[in-house]
């Protein structure tokens, strides 16, 4: 038996009005507000008005911390108001929805979810990345998926610039990993589907990528700004949950295994995870021998200003070894999907992307 489960979501200025109506439908009558400082204060008087004639009762607005670790989350767990509440409002970026929705999980809440910022896919998805305390991956948890996502583009175009961007280098990713992770199987339905909506997730970024980010330096809310979240959040987060299932797991791969093995390199310089995953695109392509998408997407990190050479991430060859070790622990490099993976061509594809990078850079 298989269950897969997608989050609703509604969309546009006045999307936190659609709140109370929802709520209804869950008979909600306490809820609690959970997510980043920065965050709360953008979305909370706004979801606070959408519920101030009802009988709906926000029970505490609480700061989840700065990082998804475990302490956060056994934090939250604790909360006497996130214990009553009957729906917790995971709000913000991925690292604090991933630590709401793992939070909400273990005591079985209903969830629902307001990116503020459009930097991953978590707010939709059915999984959490949970890192230890000095910065490095731990593991995946695997909560249950928001129920419903409320997502203002005027809240994401006035948010600080480098997430919207990163999120662009995240969701560049999505294509490009599913297809290589399911290019040497017999996939089933569902699987199937995550491919096809995969191949749906690159373009969107090519056409209103640009002209997103240009509006969101602008704080401009816009059509382009509406299409990048909704493919951020949406359609990468709705492949996530068809990808990753108890018996597959096609939804990353070699792009990850290189942001995830990078978190363990001690250096200098906080970098984004959008960032850095954008530039093990560019390793992923390498690594498949794909020259074409090589470039082509390497072009499009330089047009965006998101990297194309180690150095932008404060990374040069002598961190490869270690970089690799980590990655062999992760998720990514464990799934030998769709073969196992070599860390011998895996260290080459890095060079390779980067003598690439260097040479574009230098045009």
């Amino acid at each position: 038996m298989r269950t897969v489960d997608m989050s609703d979501y509604t969309v546009g200025e006045d999307a936190f009005d659609a709140i109370p109506e929802t709520l209804a439908k869950f008979g909600a009558k306490k809820i609690v507000l959970a997510g980043g400082k920065r965050a709360l204060a953008a979305a909370a008087p706004g979801i606070t008005a959408a519920v101030a004639d009802t009988d709906i009762v926000v029970t505490d607005t609480i700061v989840y911390g700065t990082d998804c670790t475990q302490d956060n989350i056994d934090r939250l767990v604790v909360a006497p108001a996130f214990q009553e509440a009957d729906v917790v409002f995971a709000v913000g970026g991925g690292k604090a929805i991933d630590t709401v929705k793992t939070a909400a999980s273990e005591l079985n809440k209903i969830v629902f979810s307001v990116p503020t910022i459009c930097s991953n896919c978590s707010a939709a998805t059915a999984i959490a990345v949970v890192y230890n305390n000095d910065g490095s991956m731990s593991h995946y948890a695997f909560p249950p998926c928001p129920v419903h996502i409320f997502i203002n583009p005027q809240v994401i175009a006035e948010a600080p610039e480098e997430y919207f961007w990163a999120g662009i280098g995240d969701a560049l990713s999505k294509q490009p990993e599913v297809e290589y992770a399911t290019s040497k199987d017999e996939l089933d339905v569902t699987a199937e589907l995550g491919l096809s909506l995969a191949r749906t997730c690159s373009e969107p970024l090519f056409r209103w990528g640009e002209q997103g980010l240009a509006d969101v330096r602008a704080n401009h809310s816009s059509e382009a700004v509406k299409r990048i979240a909704l493919d951020i959040v949406i359609n990468t987060g709705y492949v996530s949950n068809l990808t990753n299932q108890p018996d597959f797991y096609y939804n990353s791969c070699v792009a990850h295994a290189f942001y995830n093995g990078s978190t363990g390199v001690v250096r200098e310089g906080t970098f984004l995870h959008g960032q850095v995953v954008s530039f093990g695109v560019l390793v992923l392509f390498a690594y498949a021998g794909d020259e074409e998408n090589l470039h082509r997407y390497a072009e499009f990190n330089k047009k965006l200003g998101l990297p194309v050479t180690l150095a932008e991430i404060n990374l040069d060859e002598s961190n490869l070894p270690d970089l690799q070790k980590f990655a062999e622990n992760t998720n990514e490099w464990k799934q030998q999907k769709p073969e196992p993976m070599d860390a011998e061509r895996f260290i080459e594809a890095i060079k390779t992307a980067d003598a690439f990078g260097r040479t574009l850079l230098a045009e």
